[in-house]
C-alpha cells in the first residue's frame, strides 16, 4: 500500500444576503468608490445582519451544502477544523458548534486562529491527519463574521472586510494528487501592527475598553502591506522552485484576497498572467480565513484533475505561507 496523500474532494461556500456597497460606505465614513477601488480593489462585501447569528451559522450552512454536494453523511466525518478569528464565543470552539448544528457526532473538532492564514494552516493540519491514517474524512472550514469586529467609523479598515464561509472535504488517495508541499512561517513582531486591542486576557472587556473602541480591528496599513507583499510572494516562489514548477506549469494561483495590489505583486513575482489568478476580492472583500475556499468555490467549474495549484496567504501574527497541490477532480 502506498503512502496516503490528502486531496480536496469537494468545496462549498456561503455568503450573507446583504451586500454593502462602496456608495453606502461613503455615507458612513469619509471615503468613496474611487478611493476604495484604487487602493484596495473592493466594490462590494457581504454582511451578516441577522440578529443573533455568527460565524457558526455561516460555517454550518457551508458544511450542509458540502455534505449534500458530495453525498457524505455527517456520521462519516472524523475531524472538523474551523479557521476563524471571529468565533461565536471565546469558548467552546466554533468547530464544536458547527458540528452540533449539522449533526456531526462521531468526530472531534477544534478551531485554528492564524489570522487570514487560518485556512492554509488548517489544510496543513488536515493533511497530517490524513497522511498518518488517523482520519479518513475531514471537513475544513473558513468562517468569518468580520463585521462583528469592524469599526465602521474607521475609513482605513471598514472598506476591507466582509463576511462569509467556505468549506472543503479532505480525503486520502494513493494517486499522485493532492497536497504535495507546504511552506508556513510566522513572526510575532506582527502582533504590534495588526490586532484587536481588548477582549482577551490581557485587556478584558470593560466599560473603558468599550468606550475607547478597542474591540475592533487595529491595523497599521503600511507595515502590514510591506510584509504581505514580500512574504506572500516569497513563499509562493519558494514553493515553485523547490518543486520544479514554472509559470508555464502552474495552472492556478489562489491568493488570499486582502488587497488587489498584493495579489498583483504576488502574481508578478511568480510571472503568472492574470488569467491564472483566482480573484473575487471586488465582490466579497477580505473574508479572512474564508478567502481561499471561497475562491475555490467560485473557480471550481474551471478546475481539472491534475491542475497544479499554488495557494498563498498572509495574516495577522504575522503568519504567512504557501502550498502546492494537484487538484483531484474535474470541476462540474
Amino acid at each position: 500500500m502506498g503512502k496516503h496523500k490528502a486531496i480536496i474532494t469537494g468545496v462549498a461556500g456561503v455568503l450573507p444576503d446583504y451586500i454593502l456597497t462602496n456608495d453606502e460606505l461613503s455615507q458612513m465614513v469619509d471615503t468613496s468608490d474611487e478611493w476604495i477601488m484604487s487602493r484596495i480593489g473592493i466594490k462590494t462585501r457581504h454582511i451578516l445582519k441577522e440578529y443573533g447569528q455568527g460565524s457558526s451559522d455561516l460555517g454550518a450552512a457551508a458544511v450542509r451544502k458540502l455534505l449534500e454536494k458530495t453525498g457524505t453523511s455527517p456520521d462519516e466525518i472524523d475531524l472538523v477544523l474551523c479557521a476563524t478569528v471571529t468565533p461565536d464565543h471565546p469558548f467552546p470552539a466554533t468547530a464544536n458548534i458547527i458540528s452540533d448544528k449539522v449533526g456531526i457526532k462521531n468526530a472531534f473538532s477544534f478551531d485554528i486562529n492564524a489570522g487570514c492564514s487560518g485556512f492554509l494552516y488548517g489544510l496543513t493540519t488536515a493533511t497530517s491527519f490524513i497522511e498518518s491514517g488517523r482520519a479518513k474524512k475531514i471537513i475544513l472550514i473558513g468562517a468569518e463574521k468580520m463585521s462583528s469586529i469592524v469599526d465602521y467609523t474607521d475609513r482605513a479598515t471598514c472598506p476591507i472586510f466582509g463576511d462569509g464561509a467556505g468549506a472543503v472535504l479532505i480525503e486520502p488517495t494513493e494517486e499522485d494528487l493532492g497536497v504535495i508541499d507546504i511552506h508556513l512561517q510566522s513572526d510575532g513582531i506582527g502582533r504590534h501592527h495588526l490586532h484587536q486591542k481588548a477582549g482577551g486576557s490581557v485587556h478584558p472587556a470593560s466599560a473603558e475598553t468599550v468606550s475607547n473602541r478597542e474591540h475592533f480591528i487595529y491595523q497599521e496599513g503600511q507595515p502590514v502591506f510591506k510584509w504581505a507583499v514580500s512574504k506572500m510572494a516569497d513563499t509562493a516562489v519558494d514553493i515553485m522552485k523547490r518543486n520544479g514548477l514554472t509559470s508555464e506549469t502552474v495552472d492556478w494561483l489562489v491568493p488570499h484576497q486582502a488587497n488587489m495590489r498584493i495579489i498583483e505583486a504576488t502574481a508578478h513575482r511568480m510571472d503568472l498572467p492574470k488569467e491564472k489568478v483566482m480573484i473575487n476580492i471586488s465582490k466579497y472583500g477580505n473574508t479572512t480565513a474564508a478567502t481561499l475556499p471561497l475562491c475555490l468555490m467560485d473557480y471550481e467549474k474551471q478546475l481539472r484533475k491534475g491542475d497544479n495549484i499554488i495557494l498563498a496567504t498572509f495574516g495577522a501574527g504575522f503568519t504567512w505561507g504557501a502550498a502546492y497541490l494537484k487538484w483531484a477532480y474535474d470541476g462540474k
